[in-house]
């Protein structure tokens, strides 16, 4: 299990490098906003990717923290408080996107591949004879772990318009990188871990112990490797002809 921690820090550590994201900071404010607009399909297309795998999921234990997860989405049934594709919104307006910018963006092509690839990868991973394994790994490591770094790095731009004097107005960006880190490692983490990379974690590390922990070893690093290389080409599509929005960045 060790060796698989250090395995998937390494992934973790790749993708911080990235230069989109390590250079975040630097980029002009029409940048900055083009990427927001795109990350927001890759966001739209988040609940639709966590239910094809409930679909394809058999493993009980994995079914339920997946369900819960999900549902944390739309945290209230009677409709009064916002889902967190508005909380994202909301963000985006205070960060000085307008209305506007949101009705005329459109996904890239780049963007669009990165949503059909995701949920290719997950229905391949349903066919896998060990598909629980690969299912509960990909939504971890793709829809929490490698979210939560994304989001750090993009809170280095946000920070100093969304946070301040105390207070931390953030209601999606800053949230979802602390609740979808990966807190504790495969070997430490338990059924009162906190974050959902952690909650899932737990039936993760049930699944790769037993029988043939070799081949399910090898499983988990290849969903994890599918899950960065997704991740990396929705970035790589700003590193030389930045997909740019017309914005005014203080509103």
């Amino acid at each position: 299990m060790r060796d698989l921690d250090r395995f998937e820090d390494g992934l973790i550590e790749q993708y911080e490098r990235h230069p989109v994201l390590a250079g975040i900071a630097r980029l002009p404010d029409e940048d900055f906003a083009g990427i927001l607009l795109q990350r927001r399909f890759l966001s739209l297309a988040f609940t639709p990717a966590y239910d094809l795998a409930i679909d394809l999921l058999q493993d009980e234990p994995g079914l339920r923290i997946a369900r819960v997860i999900l549902r944390e989405e739309y945290p209230d049934g009677r409709g009064h408080t916002p889902s967190h594709r508005e909380d994202m919104t909301y963000d985006m307006r205070r960060l000085g996107i307008s209305r506007d910018d949101i009705v005329r963006s459109r996904p890239t092509e780049a963007t669009r591949r990165a949503i059909e690839d995701t949920f290719a990868l997950i229905a391949d991973a349903g066919a896998h004879e060990r598909s629980d394994l690969r299912l509960l790994t990909i939504l971890r490591f793709w829809g929490e772990i490698l979210v939560s770094v994304e989001y750090g790095r993009l809170w280095e731009r946000m920070a100093p318009l969304l946070a301040g004097d105390g207070e931390n107005r953030s209601r999606f960006y800053y949230p979802h990188h602390v609740h979808d880190a990966k807190k504790r490692s495969l070997e430490s983490v338990s059924l009162l871990s906190t974050t959902h990379s952690d909650r899932l974690g737990t039936r993760v590390r049930e699944l790769l112990t037993g029988a043939d922990e070799e081949a399910a070893a090898a499983c988990f690093r290849e969903a994890e490797e599918h899950s960065l290389r997704l991740k990396v080409a929705f970035y790589d599509q700003f590193r030389s002809a930045p997909v740019r929005a017309s914005v005014h960045p203080h509103g």
